[in-house]
């Protein structure tokens, strides 16, 4: 059971700081806007996909998670 509790501590607070980084995320300019992300914008229709934001915030999480592992 004490396993479970320390799971669902560390789920909850890894959803409060991506609720806080979705929030920061329109104060920060470069997020979303990095060449190679794809905007396809049509008359009635819009396409966007954050591919190398996407790379650059796996990353930084991945170097991030390595860290606090050890």
């Amino acid at each position: 059971m004490g396993a479970l509790g320390k799971l669902l501590i560390l789920f909850g607070v890894f959803i409060v700081l991506m609720g806080l980084l979705l929030m920061a995320g329109d104060k920060i300019p470069w997020i979303g806007k990095l060449p190679g992300d794809i905007l396809v914008k049509k008359e009635r229709f819009t396409f966007y996909f954050p591919l190398t934001t996407s790379i650059l915030i796996s990353i930084l999480l991945t170097l991030l998670f390595t860290l606090f592992r050890k």
